[in-house]
């Protein structure tokens, strides 16, 4: 097959926006999957409420996301577009008091459903089960596929095959030996939006699974209020995804475990209670510390100081023993990937012209709460706005 025909490779959030772009361009699509359905991780994150985006002011949205080809990508496809794209499909929205945006159902799939059906509409081939293969003379696309081996060589091409984490889901990087042999600059992968192991001993077993709330997380360069999960594994949960690009990168990390408390008010309080009281009983009766964070005190706080000054300081700055990120495989996405010098502005492949790239295959990084939905929209878009207009009216 030759000329005239766009090809999108990759049926994830990026991919499907890509391809809409096109065709509502006028031109021939092929959507290829190496899956047997479409966004199969986009789904899962569905299970927990499907957060699309974060309402907020244009300026902290764009901080949020590294890399300057994917900051204009969402300059020009913000949350108010996302929550347009999102009610154009049928999708009812709420925004949460923390700006976290959900459809009223909390679910991915009627999304989905909905989005599938407007791309066949618009004539977009949608091919389950074709796994790329190989790429020919930069042009010839090879596909492993239910009818066997098939090449297609099309006008255009965007990549939206995603990045290294949940390779279970379908992002799993076969693509970067065959990118880098064409002279594709990428950066290698490294776990985001992860945990951390730690080694714990055998007092916390009973926590396992248990929440941590009410506590600010300190890093070398900021203060920030989150709740987080004690695993079996290690420290899981939102409030450490926050953070994790910066731990990764190796940052300390404190717990501030009464930050709407001073170290002097800290201080007073504990200095009120008898000192013939365990410890354990002083920080209970002083500062109301559930049984979760007076365990993590006796974890990591030991020996714990005598004086309420010195106790004050210890619970306002509990130093956590940080051991390894968790591996790409369990975390939410991936850093690493296409690099920013590799692409134009346009998202194209400045070492194979005509072929466009899209979502978490590219270098950049969001925390999560909607941003990184968002940004594989945001690049999905660009790209395939950029593909429709190389092929021309």
């Amino acid at each position: 097959m030759a000329g005239g025909v766009a090809l999108v490779i990759g049926g994830g959030p990026a991919g499907l926006m890509a391809a809409g772009e096109i065709a509502r361009a006028g031109h021939k699509v092929i959507l290829a999957e190496a899956k047997p359905t479409l966004a199969r991780k986009f789904l899962m994150a569905g299970k927990s409420g499907l957060n699309l985006t974060r309402d907020e002011g244009m300026d902290a949205y764009r901080a949020r996301f590294t890399g300057p080809v994917v900051a204009r990508a969402v300059a020009d496809f913000g949350p108010a577009e996302v929550m347009d794209f999102a009610r154009a499909l049928g999708v009812e929205l709420f925004t949460g008091t923390t700006g976290r945006v959900f459809p009223r159902e909390m679910k991915a799939s009627p999304m989905l459903r909905a989005w599938i059906a407007r791309l066949s509409e618009a004539g977009v081939g949608i091919r389950t089960r074709w796994r790329w293969t190989g790429l020919r003379k930069g042009r010839q696309f090879l596909f492993d596929t239910p009818e066997g081996a098939v090449t297609l060589t099309p006008e255009v091409t965007v990549l939206a095959l995603g990045g290294a984490s949940w390779p279970r889901l379908g992002s799993d990087a076969a693509w970067v030996p065959m990118l880098t042999a064409e002279g594709v600059e990428i950066a290698p992968f490294r776990p985001a939006n992860m945990g951390f192991s730690i080694d714990w001993s055998a007092h916390m077993t009973p926590f396992f699974g248990q929440p941590v709330k009410g506590v600010a997380l300190v890093t070398a360069t900021r203060r920030t209020r989150g709740e987080f999960v004690i695993s079996e594994r290690g420290l899981e949960g939102g409030g450490i995804y926050a953070v994790s690009a910066e731990l990764r990168d190796g940052s300390p990390l404190a717990l501030d475990l009464v930050p709407d408390l001073s170290i002097e008010a800290v201080a007073h309080k504990i200095g009120r209670i008898s000192p013939r009281e365990s410890q354990s009983n002083r920080l209970r009766k002083a500062l109301r510390l559930d049984p979760v964070r007076l365990a993590l005190v006796k974890e990591w706080g030991r020996p714990l100081p005598a004086g309420a000054e010195a106790l004050a300081r210890r619970i306002k700055a509990l130093p956590v023993p940080l051991g390894a990120p968790r591996p790409l495989a369990e975390a939410i996405s991936a850093a690493g990937g296409i690099t920013q010098t590799a692409l134009s502005e346009d998202l194209e492949l400045t070492a194979l012209p005509g072929i466009f790239a899209a979502g978490e295959m590219l270098d950049w990084e969001a925390p999560t709460g909607g941003y990184l939905i968002s940004g594989c929209l945001a690049t999905g878009r660009l790209a395939g706005r950029a593909a429709a207009a190389k092929m021309g009216l």
